[in-house]
């Protein structure tokens, strides 16, 4: 197996070096000083141009920028480049973690003692080992000192950390008790649309996720059924990838919190929460007449909110006249558009806008409008533009059998992401 590499170094943003680790004896220091003098200081490409892996002679160069940082991996031999951008961005993961979400150079020349120790634990020898934040944080403390607790806590602590590390559930640390399980589960939508002028579906796809918090004691098995068989899913690693093959059902020990279980994407039996009209007419050289008409596709039960329609017009307009039916609108010329927002968009329902626009009289010939898309934006809870469903969501704790209790709760949003319709 090809290895990461042979030394990483943290630099800042002049080249200076704040710390370095080598893990082979094969680099020398001067190493990431070329780094410094050849590329970070070159003046032969634009930064634009720079690739983040870069060969000098005989030693290949690895890095990720981060804020005020750099980090450097160096080899001479054959390493996996995706293996070594992988742990890089888990590195800066695991050191936010630890750090309380700031990672930069001040951070860094307070906590040498502390990132020491994590690039012990976290390579051997340029091979990476475990990068997990709930892992290492059972026996590396944030101030990067041991816990001092009585014999038997603390050889008890070196027994979990053990099973945490060499077990298969790497990301739950073992023991954990709450006075009430509950898990809490949403299905976040994004609808992408866009319709040409006659209404025909140029472009139409959902991207969604799965996020859940789970307050959960001990260590429990949970299996959520779906309606459907998502193609294009990727799933956090907690999810076991065999018996989802077989049976379709996600089947996973959570992590402790929150986190992001799946997303996916889908492009077939999409229901569009809304439908846009528009009848947009120049009259002449100083004249625009714009009539938009929104309906909304979902049941009368559910509602949107938030919703937001761009009605643009040209650059050179001087007032709008806007009459609408529902919510308020106005003309923004920082956005060259008509703005109409609805807090609240009742389902089965249809509101208008009519807008008629006097733009500036010149006699200078002006370039033709290009008629750019009206966009949209909304927020509908409780509803689901891909048509997934949550079947069932079943938790078994193996040692505590029927006794374990939990409370469950689901909800669904759909929003809008590059919602567009040409005029």
């Amino acid at each position: 197996m090809a290895h990461c590499c042979a030394a990483i170094y943290f630099m800042n943003l002049r080249g200076d070096i704040l710390i370095e680790r080598r893990y082979r004896d094969d680099v020398e220091r001067d190493m990431a000083d070329n780094f410094r003098t050849q590329i970070l200081n070159s003046k032969g490409e634009s930064a634009s141009l720079q690739t983040p892996v870069r060969t000098l002679g005989s030693c290949t160069f690895m890095y990720l920028r981060h804020a005020d940082l750099y980090i450097l991996m160096v080899t001479r031999n054959n390493a996996n480049v995706m293996m070594a951008f992988k742990f890089m961005t888990s590195l800066v993961d695991l050191l936010r973690s630890y750090f309380e979400g700031a990672l930069n150079e001040s951070s860094v020349k307070r906590n040498f003692v502390l990132i020491y120790e994590l690039l012990d634990e976290t390579m051997d020898y340029g091979f990476p080992q475990l990068t997990e934040p709930a892992a290492l944080k059972s026996f590396i403390l944030q101030k990067g000192v041991r816990s001092e607790l009585d014999a038997a806590t603390s050889t008890q602590q070196a027994r979990n950390a053990t099973l945490t590390v060499t077990g298969a559930v790497s990301w739950r640390r073992p023991g954990l008790k709450y006075s009430s399980n509950e898990v809490f589960l949403d299905i976040v939508e994004e609808v992408n649309l866009l319709l040409s002028n006659t209404g025909a579906v140029l472009r139409n796809d959902v991207a969604g996720k799965v996020l859940m918090k789970c307050k959960l004691s001990d260590m429990p098995e949970l299996r959520l059924g779906l309606n459907e068989a998502l193609e294009d899913v990727t799933f956090h690693q907690c999810v076991n990838l065999g018996a989802y093959e077989v049976n379709k059902v996600v089947t996973f020990i959570p992590p402790d919190g929150e986190f992001e279980l799946m997303r996916y994407r889908t492009s077939e039996g999409i229901q569009v929460p809304f439908k846009v009209i528009p009848v947009v007419k120049e009259l002449g050289r100083t004249r625009l007449e714009a009539n938009v008409s929104v309906r909304s596709l979902f049941g009368a039960k559910r509602f949107a909110l938030n919703t937001v329609v761009l009605v643009p017009v040209p650059d050179y307009t001087a007032k709008c006249s806007i009459v609408v039916t529902s919510g308020k609108a106005k003309y923004d010329a920082t956005k060259k558009a008509i703005v109409w927002k609805i807090k609240r968009f009742s389902g089965a329902c249809e509101h208008n806008l009519r807008a008629e626009v006097s733009m500036v009289s010149t006699t200078k010939e002006r370039k033709a409008w290009p008629r750019p898309p009206i966009s949209m934006s909304f927020q509908v809870p409780m509803f689901s533009a891909s048509g997934l469903r949550v079947m069932y969501l079943k938790i078994t704790e193996r040692r505590q059998g029927p006794a374990y209790s939990v409370e469950k709760w689901v909800r669904k949003m759909c929003k809008s992401g590059d919602f567009q319709v040409r005029i």
